[in-house]
């Protein structure tokens, strides 16, 4: 019972951390391209910030939840091989007192995996953001944009354009020929082709 009650308490704050996490990825990278993203984003765009990065693409999904399950048996491993020195070094387990209780001790493993697992989140989005960012405004650049879309307005007007971003609200794209970034309110927008689809063809 203490357990659930242990997860109930946990679960909304690691979402919530998650959600920080979302929050410095996406600021990371629209920052690199000169976009306040948290001014063109609603609150529902900043609660599924981590959700819309972790499904961005199927290898990052895997990755993520290897991590989550590697670092929800980590005390159990931790527990088996607390007296090896490779564990002891990795994980600071020369912390733990000499008479600490059994229990002292799993509480220590836990937030161990916890401390570990939020680091590595924080260096996977963190990096997410720079690399992200960094890549689409070294192509901007250089003019190596890959114009895959054709976005078609309500007023009868359509360009090809390279998405940079978008939310609820808003897109943030390239148009090709212009080097000045896009913000278009999602209502202004009639439809979106993409015109170069390499999983149809």
């Amino acid at each position: 019972m203490k357990s659930i009650e242990k997860l109930q308490t946990l679960l909304p704050l690691g979402y919530l951390f998650l959600v920080i996490l979302g929050i410095i990825k996406e600021s990371v990278f629209f920052h690199q391209v000169g976009i306040n993203i948290l001014m063109y984003s609603s609150i529902m765009d900043i609660l599924i910030s981590p959700i819309a990065t972790l499904t961005s693409h199927p290898i990052v999904l895997i990755a993520v939840v290897t991590m989550f399950i590697f670092h929800f048996y980590l005390p159990s491993i931790l527990s088996k091989n607390r007296h090896k020195k490779w564990t002891i070094k990795t994980f600071e387990l020369h912390k733990i007192k000499k008479d600490a209780s059994e229990e002292e001790v799993k509480n220590y493993f836990v937030l161990v995996s916890i401390k570990t697992l939020s680091i590595m989140l924080l260096s996977f989005f963190l990096g997410f953001g720079v690399a992200g960012g960094w890549d689409v405004s070294r192509r901007i650049k250089n003019d190596k944009l890959k114009y895959d879309y054709k976005l078609n307005y309500n007023s009868g007007e359509s360009e090809d354009i390279y998405i940079i971003g978008s939310n609820s609200v808003y897109y943030f794209y390239m148009s090709k020929g212009n080097k000045s970034v896009k913000i278009a309110p999602v209502g202004t927008i009639k439809d979106i082709e993409m015109i170069v689809n390499k999983k149809l063809q």
